[in-house]
């Protein structure tokens, strides 16, 4: 992924209006809190079709059923989306084999997200990537910096309760040998705030592993946030609560997308 050295802008910037489905419902979660969940009266369907007319190419779907007890349940729903807007899906939520990652690509989904197995089992991880591509797999990295007294990027596991130990800069060169593209990164004590992007996880990231494409997610408020993590050389932005809320129109995020 190449940078525009005038204005720190990466070369491709893409801006993924998120819908997080739980009960069929489209839903929001307060820093991954199933205790602390916003419910929007939207059809997901109509909802995407919104998002569609409003210029947007693709949609991050979430699966928060699944992603709680497994058995990932939005096949149908994928379908329904892409047969009625032509939005490029990825999707997400509760992978634990490779019959999940079947599952969502034979839907219609053109990318599968990975999130704790591929901190806890990326042997298993890095063979998908070899199988489906890795135009087909998002890696999904939830990161709590440690604080002054441990200051490192942690990987937490169990709903964010844990650290799993798990060395991010050797994680990501592991997958980068077997040709990671996405990793989807989202500072934990962001998300759902509506407080500002998690800069410094994505500076730390471009550090890591310049050729891999960072999708920032959690906490973007307005288009300024969405210009900032773009000059911070992430590949493209998940949008999700600013856009429910009406903070954020999604036609001004989708004005600084290049080379879409």
């Amino acid at each position: 992924m190449s940078e525009n050295t005038d204005t720190g802008a990466t070369a491709t910037y893409t801006c993924y209006p998120a819908l997080d489905i739980r009960g069929g419902e489209v839903v929001r979660l307060r820093q991954g809190d199933y205790g602390q969940q916003t419910t929007y009266a939207l059809d997901p369907v109509e909802q995407a079709t919104r998002y569609a007319e409003a210029g947007a190419t693709w949609l991050h779907l979430v699966d928060l059923d699944a992603a709680l007890v497994g058995g990932w349940t939005l096949a149908e729903l994928v379908r329904r989306i892409v047969d009625a807007t032509g939005l490029r899906v990825q999707a997400g939520g509760g992978v634990r084999s490779v019959e999940d990652v079947h599952a969502m690509l034979s839907a219609g989904a053109e990318r599968a997200v990975v999130g704790s197995l591929a901190v806890n089992r990326p042997e298993m991880v890095a063979g998908w990537l070899r199988q489906f591509g890795p135009q087909a797999i998002t890696v999904a990295l939830d990161a709590r910096h440690g604080g002054a007294e441990h200051p490192r990027w942690e990987l937490p596991t169990s709903g964010w309760t844990e650290d799993s130990g798990v060395d991010m800069g050797h994680l990501l060169a592991d997958y980068s040998a077997v040709g990671l593209r996405h990793v989807l990164a989202t500072d934990i004590s962001k998300d759902g705030m509506m407080q500002g992007p998690g800069l410094g996880l994505y500076d730390h990231l471009r550090g890591l592993a310049a050729d891999v494409d960072v999708q920032a997610s959690g906490g973007v408020r307005h288009v300024e946030d969405v210009r900032a993590v773009r000059e911070q050389g992430c590949a493209g932005v998940v949008l999700g609560r600013a856009l429910l809320d009406g903070e954020l129109e999604l036609r001004d995020a989708l004005a600084l997308e290049v080379g879409a």
